[in-house]
């Protein structure tokens, strides 16, 4: 674990639960969201039992984990299985620790990573998915669902998926996949003003003097307080959470197991809010930050 984190630990075990057991009842949707589970899609349910290798002796997986190991065992997932093992997961959970809406987006985002799993995605899939968008309009202006609305709405409205089309909706479906926790976002859009722009800004120009700096996630090459001392340093000033005042979140690239969502956490989710409601602030990428320190100091 990034030592940035050990101190979260102890106070995190039941929100990582819980996000565990709801991307996987979101993945049991998504994969069979067109009412077919392929040899593919079986193997991405097989990689959420061994992400929970170190926690398969703890409850609710010593429940959840033998049956699904003995549902897959003989290469299919029939839609009975698959219905037991939700209403499992849902059963399992002593409570909710997360409010209503983060659990509907955890379970969106793992609902269409599902899909992209087995790297082909059909108009099925994509029907199964809009209904399930128009079943969940509560999240309306909550990202990423307006930008899936908008990509699904616009994809099925010749009723065909394009090769392009396919390609868009692979990469931007992928960007939310909940295992192996040790990346973070970059590529996915947001609605901006009716138009889809880039969630991390592209070549920044990033000036230290007077602005605001916010840090989220774990960095490769620097501990945070490292960080937050050059950007100091060199003028800037750091905020420990996000407000109207920041200018730039430095998003670290190797994510947070603690985040809420598979690929970033609170402080995105609270960037995006402002930056739709016209607010100036820019979303960096770690790697842009350490090239404009250097350029900065040279």
């Amino acid at each position: 674990m990034h030592p940035d984190h050990l101190k979260y630990a102890p106070f995190m075990s039941r929100a990582l639960i819980e996000k565990s057991v709801n991307t996987l009842s979101g993945l049991l949707q998504g994969i069979s969201i067109d009412h077919t589970i392929n040899a593919t899609e079986r193997r991405f349910l097989n990689q959420w039992i061994e992400e929970q290798v170190l926690v398969s002796n703890r409850y609710p997986f010593t429940e959840i984990i033998p049956r699904l190991t003995s549902s897959l065992s003989d290469g299919l997932l029939t839609t009975e299985e698959r219905e037991d093992l939700m209403w499992l997961c849902d059963r399992l959970l002593a409570g909710p620790y997360f409010d209503q809406i983060t659990i509907d987006l955890q379970y969106l985002q793992a609902i269409v990573s599902g899909i992209a799993s087995d790297c082909l995605i059909n108009e099925a899939e994509l029907r199964g998915l809009s209904d399930w968008i128009m079943e969940h309009d509560h999240l309306k202006s909550m990202w990423p669902y307006d930008e899936i609305e908008s990509l699904v709405t616009a994809v099925l409205a010749d009723q065909r998926i394009s090769e392009q089309e396919h390609e868009i909706l692979q990469e931007f479906f992928e960007q939310f996949t909940p295992l192996f926790d040790n990346r973070t976002i970059d590529d996915p859009w947001i609605k901006k003003n009716g138009t889809l722009v880039g969630l991390c800004a592209v070549c920044p120009e990033i000036v230290f003097e007077d602005s605001v700096f916010c840090f989220t996630g774990s960095f490769s090459k620097h501990r945070r307080y490292e960080l937050e001392t050059l950007t100091l340093e060199l003028g800037g000033m750091v905020a420990k959470n996000m407000s109207k005042k920041v200018n730039y979140l430095i998003i670290g690239s190797d994510g947070n197991p603690f985040w809420a969502y598979a690929c970033y956490g609170r402080k995105v989710e609270q960037a995006v809010r402002l930056r739709k409601k016209g607010h100036h602030l820019q979303i960096i990428h770690e790697n842009d930050f350490h090239d404009a320190v250097e350029d900065n100091r040279s």
